[in-house]
Parts: C-alpha cells; structure tokens; sequence
C-alpha cells in the first residue's frame, strides 16, 4: 500500500473513531429521554407521539426510498474513475449531476478523485455546491416534487459555479499533487451488520410502511386497525420501530472506512459484499436509522420546546424570517448530515420558509467534506465558503421575490 493510501486511511480512520467516539454521549441522550418520559405523563405521550409520527411519516418512506437507489448501485456499478477521466470538459457538470443524487456517495467519489489530482477545483466546489447529502431522502420520501425542484436548483448552481471558478482562478488552481496511480481513500459509511438486529427492524418496517401510507393519505386509523390499550395500533407500531432505530444509532450502528476496499480502484459505486445487494440492506438499516434519529430529534426539539416554554418556534422563526435563510446557510457550514436533515425536518413541518431550505441544500457538503479535510483541509475550506456565495445569492433572491 503507498504512503498515500495510508496517509488516506488513517484518515478516515481517525474521523470514524472521531465519530464513534460519542458512542457514550448517544447512550446518554437516550438514556436522558427515557428518564423524561418516567417523570413527566405529558412529556411521555408527546414524546411517544412524535417519535410514531418520525418512523410512520418519514422513516418508512426513506428506507424505501434507500432501498430502490442502494439496489441499483449494487447491480449497475459506475466507474466514476473512468468518467471523469474520459469527459475532462465535462467534469464539472459530472461532478455536479453526481452531488445532486440523493446522499453522499457520488460526492464522496468527486473527492476521491480530486485527492488523486484527476479533476479541477471548480470540479470540488460544483460537486459540494450540488450536494445535498442524506437530507434529500427526506425530501423525496415526504415532498417528492419538492426534492427534485431542490436537485435542479443545486445542479444548476453547481455547474454555474464550477465554471465560474475554474474561469476565474483556472482549472490547475489548488488542484491536489497527489500521484493520479496512488489510491486515495475509502468513504466513511454507516451500516448495521447484525442479520438479527436487521430482521427486528424490519418487522415494524413493513406493518410501518403500511400504516404509514394510511397516515399519508389521512385515513382514519384509529377505526380501521383499531386501539390497543387504550392507543392507537398504529401509533403503538410506529413507537417501537422509532425505539428500534434510537437503539440502532446509539448502541449497535458503527461508523467506520468501508471494510470491502483498500483504495478507490475497488471503491466501486456501491461497496462490495456478498450477493449481487452487496452490502445495501446493512446500509439502509445504517442510514435510515440515522436520518430517523436527527428527524425524531427535530420533532421533540419542536414539541417539547413547546410544551415547556410555551414558545411558538414557528411563530418566532417568523419574526426572525429576514435572519433564518442565513441561519441555514451557516448550518450547512457543519460537516456531516445530521444538522441538514434537521433543516428539512423543520422545513416540511413548515417552522422555516423554502428560501432557508434552498440555501442550506446549497452551502451544505454533507459527508463528502470529512474525506476533503482530512487530506486538503485547505481546499476543503476554500471550497465550502465559496459554496456560501450563491447559497446566499439564490436564498435570499427566492426569498425577496417570492416569500
């Protein structure tokens, strides 16, 4: 292995162990809400309310939606490598139409190869400017038309941008000295690789994906399936498998490099695994529980906040609305995908206006900013407040002309 592809791992290694150093903290935090919900019979029934409306609304329909993308990456594979290499004047709007697929792994692919000195920089901010991360599950699962509107939004602005840059400062700018034969490094990804912890999951997952299509068309469900002890059926199912998918994050789901390749020449569009599905199902169970936690999280923030304060976050975000687009913005500054999922949490709940979700999909890098400051913290920087000028140019010209 060259120093390179060590210097790569250890990396990435580095950022998963800085990852699942807060084991303890997310043991904590659950721990926190069962001792909530122990001492306060309100705070129990708006918790268990929240945390059914999290699983029955949006995780049902984001694990479906994983499930569909994460298959076809497994059985039509693509060579980024080749891609870029072949379409040397198109690898910015490559770069940009693979930042805009849904999660992180065509954007953590366009980092790869920047940090094998293969493509531009304006390549590195037009992937990063397009990409959405995990948040645009969300989307799609609750406001399908909404998330593809978002997904032409950041491709535009992507391709617009990485021209723009590479007009400005020329395609050689900042563009990494890596050996284009040296590997690079492997995506930090996040799976659940217990066969029984995965088949627990998915047995509230389809009842889940059932009631939860009930849910969507407004159906009366406490008629059609029912009471059980005095709760809804359905709310009792969507309340198990939101606590499935807590324990899933805090206790059993690991955040490490893929285990299946050794450098990018076997970092395929999908990790190996056995099977023609690889390792999907390990991944949606990882991921979906992931976006469950930080939805589940936004839900309780919101209505607990309420209940508590007796503060109207929506109507307070209303106040402030000339300040919230920008307060997006500055959260899609944080790396990872946590805070962006929040972001459109609150969005589809309707506490912060489309203006404030455009300019956070747009300044947000999602996962792809870990591998980038791990090996060129510099462009890494450079590129992400780069990003910031047209998330706040397109924000606010959306929000003056239509809100």
């Amino acid at each position: 292995m060259t120093s390179l592809s060590i210097v790569a791992r250890r990396s990435l290694e580095g950022t998963a162990k800085w990852a699942n150093a807060f084991g303890p903290l997310r043991l904590g935090i659950l721990l926190a809400l069962a001792l909530l919900a122990a001492v306060s019979a309100d705070a129990a029934q708006i918790m268990a309310q929240s945390l059914s409306d999290a699983f029955l609304q949006v995780t049902v329909f984001v694990a479906a939606t994983l499930a569909i993308f994460y298959s076809l990456e497994a059985w039509y594979k693509i060579d980024v490598t080749a891609l870029l290499a072949r379409h040397h004047v198109w690898q910015v709007p490559i770069a940009a139409g693979l930042g805009a697929l849904p999660g992180c792994g065509g954007a953590i692919m366009v980092i790869t190869q920047y940090i094998r000195g293969g493509i531009s920089f304006g390549s590195v901010v037009s992937v990063l400017t397009a990409t959405m991360g995990d948040a645009a599950f969300l989307l799609l699962a609750q406001a399908p038309l909404t998330g593809l509107s978002i997904f032409a939004i950041g491709f535009i602005v992507g391709v617009t941008s990485g021209y723009v840059v590479d007009a400005i400062h020329g395609t050689d700018f900042l563009r990494y000295k890596g050996n284009s034969d040296d590997p690079a490094c492997s995506p930090c990804i996040r799976r659940v690789d217990s066969r029984a912890w995965r088949y627990l999951w998915t047995l509230f997952l389809i009842p889940g994906l059932i009631f939860g299509g009930f849910v969507a068309f407004q159906a009366d469900t406490a008629s059609i399936f029912g009471t059980f002890m005095g709760t809804e059926t359905v709310v009792w199912v969507g309340l198990t498998g939101a606590i499935v998918s807590l324990l899933l994050w805090g206790v059993v789901s690991p955040i490490r490099p893929d285990p299946e390749s050794e450098d990018t020449a076997s970092v395929s569009w999908a990790s190996a695994g056995t099977g023609r599905l690889g390792d999907a199902p390990a991944r949606v169970v990882g991921d979906t529980c992931f976006v469950t936690v930080w939805v589940a999280f936004a839900y309780l923030i919101y209505e607990l906040g309420v209940h508590f304060t007796g503060v109207d976050l929506k109507t307070l975000f209303q106040t402030w609305a000339p300040l919230v687009p920008l307060v997006a913005i500055l959260v899609g500054f944080i790396p990872g995908c946590g805070p962006q999922v929040v972001v459109a949490a609150m969005y589809l709940n309707g506490l912060v206006p489309f203006s404030a979700e455009i300019g956070n999909a747009i300044s947000n890098d999602g996962d792809a900013l870990f591998p980038a400051i791990a090996m060129a913290p510099k462009a890494a920087i450079i590129a992400t407040l780069y990003s910031a000028i047209p998330a706040f140019i397109v924000a606010y010209g959306y929000y003056w002309l239509f809100e």
